[in-house]
């Protein structure tokens, strides 16, 4: 008899019926946000052509909060004119939206990626007083890549020379891989090419948080099962399973104002407050 082999637990397309259908949802999305929004896009936060964010701002008298949001796409796809559609659920709230690119694999390294992560909060921050925002109230955001790359806004791993790069107030982590070693056996691999040393140094289970700052871990219900254990290994205390949401749904109502994803976002950026 001859038996199937499961899907790699970590190829979304194979365990998401209508994976291509959400991406044209996020596409469409995206654009109405791009077209109806105030906004300044392709704002440089250095060199490189891929060091951008696109900034969305909410109306009313400021100062505001910042949210600064990270995208995912396994570090090698994607960009931030994909995930537009978030900065809705982040204006609802009242926060200046940054949605944020970054370099890709395997043409740069891991720690490239969690640098320039690093250099766009840092960048927010410098900036805040000339956008109308409070310097001192940033929050963040990412979901499964950037969720990863999120996480180093608050720690710092083996390979790491720099420690609490910013002050982020509140951190809210989508769907996210902390332990790396998952991707050497995983389709991705031929791809990424991700050396042991990255595969270690920069799986945030190696790393240390800053205590006062533990990110709320938010997995979708219908995830599969890497993503739900590795979040109960980083913090089971901050651990939480969202129903009925998948890898693919669960940042789309993220982007949604009036979800409990959306009321999540906002209860982070809330966070700003109370620097809880």
């Amino acid at each position: 008899m001859i038996v199937e082999a499961s899907p790699d637990p970590l190829n979304i397309r194979a365990h998401v019926a209508g994976f291509d259908a959400f991406l044209e949802d996020y596409r469409v999305a995206s654009e109405l946000t791009r077209r109806t929004r105030r906004s300044l896009i392709d704002v440089s936060y250095g060199a490189a052509d891929s060091e951008r964010m696109d900034l969305f701002f909410p109306s009313g008298p400021g100062p505001h909060p910042i949210h600064m949001f990270v995208h995912g796409g396994y570090w090698r796809a994607f960009s931030r004119k994909d995930y537009s559609f978030v900065a809705d659920s982040i204006l609802d709230a009242g926060a200046i939206a940054a949605i944020v690119d970054y370099s890709h694999l395997p043409m740069n390294r891991m720690g490239r990626l969690v640098g320039q992560v690093r250099d766009a909060a840092r960048w927010l921050v410098t900036h805040a007083e000339r956008l109308g925002a409070s310097p001192d109230r940033l929050s963040a955001s990412g979901h499964s890549a950037g969720a990863h790359l999120a996480s180093y806004l608050v720690s710092h791993g083996p390979l790491d020379d720099v420690k609490w790069p910013v002050q982020i107030q509140s951190l809210l982590l989508v769907s996210g891989l902390y332990d790396l070693r998952c991707v050497a056996s995983s389709f991705l691999q031929p791809e990424l090419r991700l050396t042991q040393d990255e595969l270690f140094g920069w799986s945030p289970l190696n790393a240390n948080f800053e205590p006062a700052k533990m990110p709320l871990l938010v997995v979708g219900e219908h995830e599969t099962a890497p993503f739900h254990d590795q979040a109960r290994q980083l913090d089971p205390d901050r651990y939480l399973s969202i129903r009925d949401e998948n890898h693919m749904s669960i940042v789309r109502t993220l982007g949604t104002p009036g979800t409990p994803m959306a009321n999540l976002l906002t209860a982070c950026i809330q966070g700003c407050e109370t620097g809880g």
